[in-house]
């Protein structure tokens, strides 16, 4: 974890270009200990693409990624979650004919060995925990022998997080994660993220919904096309504030030297694939 005032991770003048699309352009951000921040953006500003350069499965062309202050470089997710990095993604990624427990240690298997010669799999030790994980970790009480299929919207999301728990990451990464999801588990969700920050993660969140934006995160960070073009504390701004830099480019709260070459590059980045 962070000494003083050192941010939890850091990334410097961060670039990458896919072709002649430049996704990522002098990007600065800073992400502190115990922190929920937001990434906002349309379309095509950079956000996938900023956070699959922090997990590793895409390099950076220039600029520097600090983890507690010390320089690193994330060559692959694996090495993300070594390092202390856990990704819950749009899609989940579950398999919904596997238990709970079968899914939080999915291509991690914890293997026991009977009379210390035959590997087979522990099964007991997945479920004990899958069970502690989703009870101290989130407070949610799921029977780790359930198959996901029969579980809600908002159970299967908290299982998609506890299975990136289970590194015991000091940062979570969260893209989307109430997408197509009902009212009920969006609350359930947002239960979540006040639990992960309760319990000492730092967390960032891609998602479309201001609403849930501005009622979970303790700052903002807004890209646009590639550029971030200010980052602020979530009750020092409004909805509207947000949205006035989402599409112009600009910071509302002050002068941004990068307004101008944010605004004159706004068509070096228009396809939404990149981000």
């Amino acid at each position: 974890m962070t000494n003083d005032d050192t941010p939890l991770i850091a990334v410097d003048g961060i670039e990458k270009r896919f072709g002649t699309v430049e996704a990522l352009s002098g990007v600065n951000l800073e992400l502190g200990d115990n922190e929920v921040l937001g990434l906002v953006g349309d379309n095509g500003a950079g956000k996938s693409t900023l956070i699959k350069t922090l997990v590793g499965i895409h390099q950076p062309d220039a600029g520097e990624i600090r983890y507690d202050g010390d320089p690193v470089t994330i060559e692959n997710p694996k090495a993300a979650r070594e390092l202390g990095i856990g990704t819950v993604y749009q899609d989940l990624a579950l398999v919904d004919e596997l238990s709970v427990a079968s899914n939080l240690f999915l291509g991690r298997n914890p293997i026991k060995k009977i009379g210390g010669l035959i590997p087979v799999l522990d099964e007991e030790y997945m479920n004990e925990e899958a069970e502690r994980i989703l009870r101290e970790r989130l407070n949610i009480h799921v029977d780790p022998e359930t198959p996901v299929e029969y579980l809600s919207g908002g159970e299967r999301q908290a299982i998609a997080i506890a299975r990136a728990l289970v590194t015991d990451p000091d940062i979570v990464l969260l893209d989307e994660p109430t997408s197509a999801l009902s009212k009920a588990a969006v609350n359930e969700v947002e239960e979540l993220v006040f639990t992960l920050k309760e319990n000492g993660h730092s967390v960032i969140i891609i998602d479309h919904n201001l609403e849930e934006i501005f009622s979970w995160t303790d700052r903002i960070a807004i890209l646009f096309n590639g550029r971030v073009v200010d980052v602020v504390d979530t009750e020092e701004v409004t909805r509207d504030d947000i949205v006035s830099m989402m599409i112009s480019g600009q910071s509302v709260l002050g002068d941004d030297t990068d307004a101008d070459e944010q605004t004159a590059g706004s068509e070096s980045a228009t396809s939404s694939s990149t981000a």
